[in-house]
């Protein structure tokens, strides 16, 4: 019969039946075969390891990854932009920056640049900001912001298919070339769902939602503690307007994109990790393509 063991611990083999020795009964030879279960186990679980690691080196981005991006960010407001664009940043280990073009205006006005001087008077005046200023900008971030030393996201630029094509002229002009367009696509009626619930952190631009993504603390940013406000224009009859002006500009947009052959849609009606996932995807189809 074999030696009994605490539950759960397999039992020791009976040696008179391995045809060895009976050993003393004073435990020595359980101990002995415990010994060697954990040495076979700790043997296990070091392969385990050792494939679990392989598994996921072969999952990362190929090592292309790590070069950088140059791409366009295209989506509604409230599509997920400002949710999926750190995770892109991320994914390219900080080299590349994010360049929303609402924020460089205002950064721009603020400061007090030639660009941003420009920018100010033509606004006070009720003008919309020239395709020129806007590519300026863009250069300027590209040509004087570091953490631009690897690629960009654009987000909010172009809006149509000239300042598409300025922007195509300017990176050529640079020898560069925009890897990717990718869309965020989903439901009006879900998006001014989405953003009547919106609360931003001015300074980073991290978003929450009061019922889908809540902050911890109530109207408090979880990493500094700062407050968190709901833009004015977050409403149901700002939005629609918004959105119908948004439709008729993109359309053209993502239509000269899709003949380049760098246009990707994206469903961002799914949650925030599942269009991660897709996004993903699509550099990696790309990094393998040029590897």
């Amino acid at each position: 019969m074999a030696t009994s063991t605490t539950a759960g611990t397999p039992a020791a083999p009976d040696p008179s039946v391995l045809g060895a020795k009976k050993p003393k009964q004073d435990g020595s030879y359980e101990l002995a075969y415990l010994k060697d279960l954990v040495s076979q186990l700790q043997t296990k679980i070091s392969s385990l390891e050792k494939a679990a690691s392989s598994a996921v080196s072969s999952a990362l981005p190929a090592s292309g990854a790590t070069e950088g991006v140059r791409m366009i960010l295209i989506g509604p407001p409230g599509a997920g932009k400002g949710t999926q664009a750190p995770k892109i940043l991320e994914r390219y280990n900080n080299c590349i920056c994010h360049l929303a073009t609402g924020d460089m205006l205002r950064e721009q006005v603020a400061q007090g640049t030639e660009l941003g001087k420009k920018a100010k008077e033509i606004m006070n005046q009720g003008g919309l900001v020239s395709d020129e200023i806007m590519i300026g900008m863009i250069q300027d971030q590209l040509e004087n912001n570091k953490s631009c030393s690897k690629g960009f996201i654009l987000d909010g630029f172009p809006r149509t298919t000239p300042q598409a094509e300025k922007l195509d002229d300017m990176l050529k002009s640079k020898q560069q070339k925009l890897d990717h367009a990718v869309e965020l696509k989903i439901n009006d009626n879900l998006l001014i769902s989405r953003i009547t619930g919106r609360l931003i952190h001015p300074a980073s631009g991290r978003s929450y939602h009061k019922e889908f993504s809540p902050p911890k603390k109530p109207m408090t940013d979880d990493v500094t503690g700062e407050p968190l406000i709901q833009r004015s224009d977050d409403n149901a009859e700002t939005l629609k307007k918004r959105l119908g002006t948004y439709h008729a500009q993109t359309a053209a947009v993502t239509d000269y994109y899709r003949k380049q052959g760098i246009w990707s849609p994206v469903d961002a009606a799914q949650a925030p990790q599942v269009v991660w996932t897709s996004i993903s995807a699509i550099f990696d189809k790309k990094e393998k393509s040029t590897a």
